[in-house]
């Protein structure tokens, strides 16, 4: 299976979840001008992410100084001994205790995630997939991770950072705690704090817990509210908590909308996204062009429908014919995976597992053949991987 082209014909997400599907090992090499990442597939789970013009900073040694595991001075007594008897330089540390082995696995773990969600940003670029009998891991290796799971945590990303971003606007930003953290409740995890959420009484919750697009107090909230101290910025926690940039900035999010943390900007500096922003009077002259330029579409469209016979017209009713664009399909198909994920937890309450095929969907009458398409002309792909959990994604494009 050879596999090639540009980004602009094929997302990343596309690409992912082809090579997921059909169980595929090879490596697929991803360029971008500067960038460079190696993937390694087996049997269609990624099992190495490597970025061959990574930055210093992204380097592992770099991350474990930042995230104040081991001393800039043991970093280079380890690259001195890794210089000497050619070992890799996690092995190193663990031969010297400067690090367990199990705390340096889930730094590589993070390290080859942080590259493949950042992928997800990417809009340009090439892609070629050679596909091998084998894969020889080279370097760390790292716990196997399915496409399919990838694919929705990139997805989930896509969607919730710029809610995020309305919050934490800039990495220099510090941060004042307000309160304490109320004591975690033994034995309860984040999936009973989801369903008090969702289906707790109204009266019973504190006001402070329905502020923000985010309700919930989580592990994660938990380890970053720990480490906010004095002058530690965004950039500071992300590396300290050892979570990822998403969800170091989604848990920041949650604690300032819960009203435990109060974010302090730099002296002199507005509260606007990092990297600058617009002055007023540039967004009201981008608003008043915007409008500007409506109307002349508006105008264009008028006098184009008062030239044409409607009569003349045939319109289809095929869903899938309505949404010629990709991003407007990805867009509607967001809430139609929700609809499709309602009627199988209706499917399981009524049979005790979930379907083999979404066509039992249709059968029970909860829904209709044309929804496992919709807005596409392809069906939904579905995978059952126990009775009680399953994969569920647009199609390919």
């Amino acid at each position: 299976m050879a596999l090639k082209g540009t980004l602009k014909d094929f997302g990343i997400a596309d690409i992912l979840q082809l090579i997921g599907q059909q169980q595929k090992t090879g490596t697929l090499v991803l360029k971008a001008k500067e960038q460079e990442v190696h993937i390694g597939f087996k049997d269609g789970s990624i099992v190495r992410a490597e970025s061959s013009t990574r930055n210093r900073k992204d380097l592992i040694g770099s991350m474990l100084v930042r995230a104040e595991i081991i001393t800039e001075s043991q970093l280079e007594t380890a690259l001195d001994a890794q210089r000497r008897t050619l070992k890799r330089l996690g092995d190193v540390l663990v031969s010297m205790k400067m690090i367990a082995p199990e705390r340096f696995r889930e730094m590589i773990q993070l390290q080859a995630t942080e590259t493949l969600y950042r992928l997800f940003s990417w809009k340009n670029g090439t892609y070629e997939f050679e596909q091998a009998a084998t894969l020889e891991v080279e370097g760390d290796a790292i716990a196997p991770l399915r496409a399919e799971s990838v694919l929705m945590e990139g997805f989930r990303m896509v969607d919730e950072w710029p809610v995020i971003k309305k919050t934490i606007t800039r990495y220099d930003i510090t941060f004042n705690p307000l309160k304490d953290l109320p004591a975690a409740q033994a034995g309860k995890d984040a999936f009973d704090d989801a369903l008090d959420d969702a289906f707790g009484e109204e009266k019973e919750k504190k006001p402070e817990e329905k502020k923000g697009e985010f309700a919930s107090l989580g592990d994660h909230e938990r380890k970053v509210f720990e480490r906010v101290k004095p002058g530690r910025d965004v950039r500071k926690l992300v590396d300290l908590s050892s979570l990822g940039e998403f969800e170091t900035c989604k848990a920041l999010c949650n604690l300032v909308n819960l009203g435990y943390l109060k974010p302090l900007y730099p002296e002199g500096k507005p509260q606007e996204a990092e990297g600058g922003g617009p002055s007023v009077l540039a967004r009201m002259a981008g608003i008043a062009g915007r409008v500007a330029l409506t109307m002349l579409v508006l105008l264009v469209i008028g006098l184009v429908l008062s030239r044409v016979d409607l009569d003349s017209v045939s319109f289809t009713s095929s869903p899938s014919s309505s949404y010629a664009d990709p991003a407007a399909q990805r867009f509607i198909s967001r809430a139609q995976v929700s609809r499709i994920q309602a009627a199988i937890d209706v499917y399981r309450l009524e049979n005790g597992k979930i379907p083999e095929k979404l066509d039992a969907l249709v059968d029970a009458g909860l829904l209709g053949r044309e929804d496992l398409r919709y807005p596409w002309r392809e069906p939904y792909y579905y995978r059952r991987v126990s009775e009680g959990e399953f994969v569920l994604l647009p199609p390919l494009r």
